[in-house]
């Protein structure tokens, strides 16, 4: 019997295993890693700064272990060349390997800014824990006798959630984003202005509306020359500016490309038996526009889905909205951003409820189209959850 093989070993390629796994005890599942296969949650690295936490102490489990576990055999260090879909093979290091179904799961890249000047290679991504380890490295190297300076270019999820972690870990944190506001592509205005006071209050330094241009060695360490003119000085550039799918490999497999690689409702790309989910794939929704949803409840959805789908219960995957958590512990955020059709016409509402800054956005109907809400819990989520696509009659614009 030909296996189920799954190219990438994160957490959705592990979902998607296990998923299979607890469905059908005897399908061969072999997963295939560049790594060493070791899981641990990616959205950590962020915030793993002032919990302490070693990268060693971030991988939860080895291959070894997994493999067991799931039942699986999980090939790690090893690279996959290129994909035959019509003779459903690969071709990897550790040889040529037939498939019966084929899942991507192999996540997405920073985005690398053309950045001018003499060290804009030593500007470095947290995308991985081996990029964490080399991070730390590098805090550790000028923790002794003075706080680490760190640059941070992009002030939108993971780079206010950076911000946030160093700062609070006793780092020099400067933050900057071409954005008036933090977290502006994801937050309503009025909650953006609470985690930039609480940001500041924090003692991080924001420089916004403007962007990084030259990335140079100084005497104190590096310089950063801003398009406003202004010069920051830091020992470490982290750029933050964002993900994009890891297309290549789907692409010269002959896969349709958008930004990721499409998928249909059930998680089928363009070519037969060979499916894609995570930060590497653009869903399909139901009204057929897609997108890609780099985040944590889109993913574990169409690993169940597609586990039922690969075991005989075709069964399309579920996008409903599910609340984005902003580990900013300075201002804890929620958030359900509201569809890009959505904002041309409608409007933020922001209200004070029970000591929690609350804003609805309401589209052109009336309706409830997204939500943001401060210092959260499961309770005040799940109210504003209940709210979506609902007519709701509200007076207070914000």
């Amino acid at each position: 019997m030909k296996p189920i093989i799954i190219i990438g070993a994160g957490m959705a390629g592990y979902t998607a295993a296990r998923e299979l796994r607890k469905l059908d005890k005897e399908v061969p599942i072999t997963i295939i890693t560049a790594d060493d296969g070791g899981f641990y949650s990616k959205p950590m690295l962020s915030n793993a700064y002032a919990q302490k936490k070693l990268p060693a102490q971030l991988v939860t489990q080895s291959a070894t272990q997994l493999a067991t576990q799931i039942g699986a055999t999980i090939l790690t260090s090893t690279k996959v060349d290129g994909i035959d879909t019509a003779a459903k093979t690969l071709s990897t290091s550790a040889g040529v390997l037939d498939y019966d179904k084929l899942i991507f799961a192999i996540g997405a890249q920073p985005i690398r800014l053309p950045l001018q000047g003499d060290a804009a290679e030593q500007v470095m991504s947290v995308n991985h824990v081996e990029d964490y380890a080399r991070f730390r490295a590098l805090l550790d190297a000028t923790e002794a006798g003075r706080q680490a300076r760190v640059m941070i270019l992009g002030a939108g999820l993971i780079g206010c959630e950076f911000a946030d972690d160093l700062a609070s870990g006793g780092h020099a944190v400067t933050l900057i984003d071409p954005n008036p506001l933090p977290l502006a592509a994801l937050a309503a205005p009025a909650l953006s202005e609470g985690l930039q006071a609480a940001l500041l209050d924090r003692g991080v330094r924001l420089c916004l509306g403007t962007t990084a241009s030259r990335i140079d060695r100084g005497e104190k360490g590096i310089t950063a020359t801003l398009a406003n003119g202004e010069t920051v000085e830091a020992d470490i550039v982290l750029s933050a500016v964002g993900l994009r799918p890891s297309t290549a490999l789907a692409q010269a497999a002959g896969l349709k490309i958008n930004r990721g690689i499409v998928v249909d409702a059930y998680g089928q790309t363009s070519a037969p038996d060979v499916y894609a989910l995570g930060d590497c794939a653009e869903y399909t929704e139901a009204d057929g526009a897609t997108r890609i949803l780099p985040y944590i409840a889109p993913l574990l959805n169409a690993g169940r889905a597609i586990a039922k789908t690969l075991t005989g219960t075709p069964t399309a995957i579920d996008l409903k909205p599910a609340a984005v958590i902003v580990k900013t512990p300075c201002y804890p955020l929620a958030l359900v951003p509201p569809p890009q059709k959505a904002l041309q016409d409608g409007k933020w509402h922001t209200t004070e409820e029970s000591g929690r800054t609350v804003c609805r956005f309401i589209d052109a109907e009336g309706v409830v189209a997204g939500f943001g809400l401060s210092h959260h819990e499961a309770a005040s989520r799940q109210v504003l959850m209940a709210e979506l696509g609902k007519t709701l009659a509200t007076g207070n614009a914000g």
